[in-house]
């Protein structure tokens, strides 16, 4: 059997992964965060799309909801908040699959979804887990996919470094260096993904949250 990969809870800390939504409550513009998320996503009837990293579910939950006749899966690597994802999930009536792995290979073929998208979880990723993943997520899309992620980028201003600094006390000052610097497309692109960029942000009370898409 694989030992599995260490990784950053959800908050950080285990002891804080029950309060994480909460957190993105008090500290993120939710409904406007997530809605553009999904809007850059446009989940398209008949598409297969999975979600890399689904912590607490919210995020399959409104891309469900926005449009049912997806095929919809999620990975992680935390049990912890697959828990709390499949209570969600389950107590809502939806079958949205989602699977535990190890931190190195995706349980999925090669050229298996349509898309992928991702959200708040390559920040707390060291540099060669980032493009890893990445080359993982090249190799379950399909020819001509769609990759989707939200996360922290490069602070738009001084209040948003500032901002930034209550972050990287909960994740690591070495591993969210990354996204201070602002290079995560850069390893997009050398995964191999085409069309890469930026297409928005959005500044919140802890930094500001950029969106980026490529294609396979």
């Amino acid at each position: 059997m694989r030992h599995k990969k260490d990784f950053i809870p959800a908050m950080g800390y285990d002891w804080l992964t029950g309060f994480y939504d909460l957190g993105i409550k008090l500290f993120m513009p939710e409904k406007k965060f997530r809605t553009r998320l999904i809007d850059e996503l446009q989940p398209a009837s008949g598409e297969t799309i999975l979600e890399f990293g689904f912590g607490t579910g919210q995020n399959l939950i409104l891309v469900h909801e926005r449009n049912a006749q997806t095929t919809l899966n999620g990975v992680d690597i935390d049990p912890k908040v697959k828990a709390i994802a499949d209570h969600k999930i389950n107590k809502l009536g939806y079958h949205l699959p989602l699977d535990l792995y190890d931190g190195k290979t995706f349980p999925y073929g090669n050229n298996s979804f349509d898309k992928v998208f991702s959200s708040l979880v390559f920040h707390q990723l060291d540099t060669a887990s980032k493009q890893s993943c990445l080359k993982e997520i090249y190799r379950v899309l399909k020819p001509g996919g769609i990759l989707v992620i939200g996360d922290w980028g490069k602070a738009r201003s001084g209040l948003m470094r500032f901002a930034f600094y209550a972050v990287q006390l909960t994740d690591g000052f070495k591993i969210t260096n990354d996204s201070v610097k602002g290079l995560l497309p850069l390893y997009i692109d050398q995964a191999g993904f085409k069309d890469v960029t930026e297409s928005g942000y959005i500044n919140t009370t802890i930094g500001s949250y950029s969106y980026y898409r490529a294609r396979k």
